[in-house]
């Protein structure tokens, strides 16, 4: 009797591992389709924004971890802390901005290479070039307008 009810007992937990295969290997799959694109696009040659629908934006500025230097950037430059760079979460890569810091009125112009996480408020993550010259290295943190710059205007 304990025998009969033992394999009934193994036989749903083969079926129940049957079931759930295939829905356990389903996030595998789809990172695979999804990274190929990914990476072609990084390998691509991105061209400047002719002109900008965004007028002015004002959000939160950070800068780049020291662990991010020479890494890779998304449009396949290699981060460095001393040039002039930016990340944003949906201005076009190889666009100019002005970035103006709103305490002390300091402003820079960097070039978008990068993407940064999506947010619910406009926000840019500066070199630390950028973030000195505004004044903020060492805050970690500060209220700026973020204004895309035309091809006539850089």
């Amino acid at each position: 009797m304990a025998s009969s009810e033992r394999s009934r007992r193994l036989v749903r937990i083969v079926v129940l591992a049957l079931m759930l295969l295939p829905i356990h290997t389903l996030p595998l799959l789809a990172a695979e389709q999804v990274a190929k694109p990914v990476v072609e696009k990084a390998v691509e040659k991105v061209e400047p924004q002719e002109k900008s629908v965004v007028k002015k934006l004002v959000g939160i500025a950070s800068y780049y971890a020291k662990k991010f230097h020479g890494r890779a950037t998304t449009s396949g430059e290699r981060y460095h802390p001393e040039k002039m760079t930016a990340a944003h979460q949906s201005l076009p890569l190889g666009t100019k901005v002005l970035v103006r810091n709103l305490a002390n009125d300091k402003e820079v112009t960097v070039v978008v290479n990068d993407r940064c996480r999506k947010k619910g408020f406009p926000f840019i993550d500066l070199s630390r070039a950028a973030a000195r010259k505004l004044g903020f290295l060492g805050e970690g943190k500060a209220k700026v307008a973020i204004i895309p710059l035309t091809e006539d205007e850089s």
